[in-house]
């Protein structure tokens, strides 16, 4: 298994992780009052579950599964680039909520998001032919 699936794999179960317990702490907001404040992290529950844990454990196993092209996979430095830029982007879309001083973080976390994502399809697209082919 590639290093580079190694490391998505098992960043997205941290972000699931942490996904998790945001949701844990949500839930029982609901029925014991913990603090209002609490619901401030429902966007980031969202950003851990949905991006952080199923897109990159799904760019994650594409990496791997995907087929070589002469024994090698091309574009390695864009799959690394994408890995990077998602998990930036997670970060920095989830934890805005937290910080109400500063404006557009989010706008930048989902910039962030879109540009990992199409730097990976670039990558990924040449490696993706018809079965059999």
């Amino acid at each position: 298994m590639p290093r580079l699936t190694v490391w998505a794999v098992r960043a997205s179960l941290l972000h699931l992780l942490a996904g998790f317990t945001v949701g844990a702490l949500l839930l029982a907001q609901k029925g014991i009052d913990l603090s209002p404040f609490l619901w401030r992290g429902l966007p980031a529950h969202a950003e851990f579950l949905l991006f952080g844990w199923t897109l990159q454990l799904g760019m994650g196993v594409a990496y791997w599964i995907l087929p070589r092209r002469r024994g090698r996979r091309q574009g390695e430095a864009l799959a690394v680039a994408s890995f990077a830029l998602l998990n930036a982007g997670v970060l920095l879309a989830a934890s805005t909520p937290l910080m109400t001083s500063v404006s557009g973080l989010r706008l930048g976390g989902k910039l962030l998001q879109f540009v990992a994502v199409s730097l990976f399809a670039f990558h990924a697209w040449p490696r993706v032919r018809q079965a059999g082919a």
